[in-house]
């Protein structure tokens, strides 16, 4: 079974491929408004024709979740490009976005010259450039001796954890999967609160005191500080025996939850 370190260089390796097929898209018909291209760039063109609107969106994505887990502090900027600036006075080359072109939103023509006010495609071939260097950016990191690859390994451990937790609910060993799901949620959520440099003072934390101190740091919303807490009490459930046993659907709840927030929260 492929590692999470191999699946993310091959993942990576794939976008950026698809990323330089857009950018030839871009930059050819960029270069064909302003002259006329020779024959095998037209063949090229005629094959990879569109590839950038078409395909956009779906490597935006994913190339967000990557670059969010493994380059947050990019994240933002990467954002930008596609998004732009809300608060946007006017549209020009600077501030006419990805977003904008793929709408289907164009530079206006002026009267006078019969010419669009600024390039809006060499607007975009400019920042999917700065987006593509981002993303090739994250491939340095993973062949550079430097990069700590421990959260990659931690989360390897992880679903190895959360597939003993799967097995052992359909031999029927509610309480035991469900225990298990609460450990690995309660090594995630450590985890997370490491990569956010944020202390836990309590010297045997909970489910509940990670889930609070991730809130009150502004890492987690109110919508998942609920959900953590509920899988806490499903969690709680299981390792403690009260007026009833687990039901099975609450214990598949729980893997599930567990298994949602290993690969959503980082």
């Amino acid at each position: 079974m492929a590692s999470n370190l191999e699946r993310y260089k091959t993942d990576l390796d794939k976008l950026i491929s698809l990323g330089q097929r857009m950018y030839a898209d871009l930059l050819l018909q960029s270069s064909k408004q302003n002259r006329k291209l020779t024959k095998i760039q037209q063949e090229t063109l005629d094959k990879i024709k569109d590839t950038f609107d078409s395909e956009y969106h779906n490597w935006y994505n994913q190339s967000l979740s990557i670059i969010k887990h493994l380059l947050p502090e990019r994240m933002i900027e990467f954002e930008l490009f596609y998004k732009g600036d809300k608060k946007r006075k006017t549209i020009n080359l600077i501030t006419f976005s990805i977003q904008d072109w793929l709408i289907g939103r164009r530079a206006v023509f002026d009267d006078r010259t019969g010419k669009k006010a600024f390039d809006d495609l060499a607007s975009i071939v400019m920042k999917f450039n700065i987006q593509l260097e981002i993303l090739k950016s994250v491939k340095v990191i993973f062949e550079s001796s430097l990069f700590n690859i421990k959260q990659l390994l931690q989360a390897d451990l992880l679903d190895s954890e959360i597939d003993s937790s799967k097995e052992l609910l359909k031999t029927g060993y509610l309480r035991a999967s469900g225990v298990i799901a609460g450990v690995v949620l309660e090594a995630h959520l450590l985890q997370v609160c490491n990569s956010h440099n944020i202390t836990i003072k309590k010297k045997n934390p909970t489910i509940n005191d990670f889930n609070e101190t991730l809130k009150q740091n502004n890492v987690i919303d109110i919508p998942n500080w609920r959900f953590i807490q509920r899988l806490g009490d499903l969690r709680n459930l299981c390792g403690h025996k009260r007026e009833r046993e687990p039901h099975k659907e609450e214990v598949e709840e729980l893997i599930k939850g567990v298994d949602k927030i290993t690969k959503t929260l980082y």
